[in-house]
C-alpha cells in the first residue's frame, strides 16, 4: 500500500500472516535506570547486536530503526499481533540487561545494589497511518472480497 505525502510516494509495508494482514509499528522508548549516562558507543553496539538476536526468538518482531542518547534508545519496531507489546518489552529488556552486565562488568558497580540496566517502564505508541489511507484499503478490501465470492459461486 502505497501513501503520497507532500507529493512523494511513501511506501506503507504490510506484514501478512496465516489469518491476518497487518502494519503494527510502534516507537519505543527505554530509560537507563536512574537516567544513568551508559549507553556508550561500545555498548550501544553490543546491544544492537544482543537484541537482534534476541529477535530470532520471536519471528516476526522486528526492530526497523534504533536510535540512543546516553541515558536511553528509542525503536521503531514491528510486532506482529500474535505477540503482546508487554511481553515483548519484557523479554527484551531483561534478557539484554542480563547480557549486558555479563558483557560489561563495570556495569555492577554502576548499579551495585540490583541486576539491573533499565527503567521498570517503557515508553509506547502506535506509529499510524492516516484515515484516508485506511478508507481506501477498506474499499479495496471490500473489492477482493467480492471477487473471491464470485469465484467460489
Amino acid at each position: 500500500m502505497n501513501e503520497s505525502v507532500g507529493g512523494i510516494v511513501v511506501c506503507m509495508e504490510v506484514r501478512i500472516s496465516a489469518h491476518s494482514v497487518y502494519r503494527l509499528q510502534y516507537h519505543v522508548i527505554w530509560v537507563c535506570k536512574y537516567r544513568r549516562r551508559i549507553l556508550k558507543s561500545g555498548v550501544r553496539d553490543y546491544l544492537h547486536k544482543v537484541l537482534l538476536g534476541l529477535l530470532r526468538s520471536m519471528p516476526g518482531v522486528e526492530i526497523e530503526t534504533i536510535g540512543f542518547d546516553g541515558d536511553h534508545l528509542h525503536m521503531v519496531m514491528v510486532i506482529p499481533p500474535k505477540y503482546s507489546i508487554a511481553d515483548v518489552m519484557g523479554r527484551l529488556k531483561s534478557q539484554s540487561s542480563s547480557r549486558m552486565r555479563k558483557k560489561f562488568d563495570w556495569l555492577s558497580k554502576v548499579y551495585w545494589k540490583e541486576n539491573i540496566m533499565w527503567s521498570p517502564g517503557y515508553f509506547v505508541s502506535s506509529v499510524g497511518v492516516d484515515e484516508e489511507t485506511i478508507k481506501r484499503y477498506v474499499e479495496y478490501q471490500g473489492r477482493q472480497d467480492e471477487g473471491q465470492l464470485r469465484e467460489k459461486l
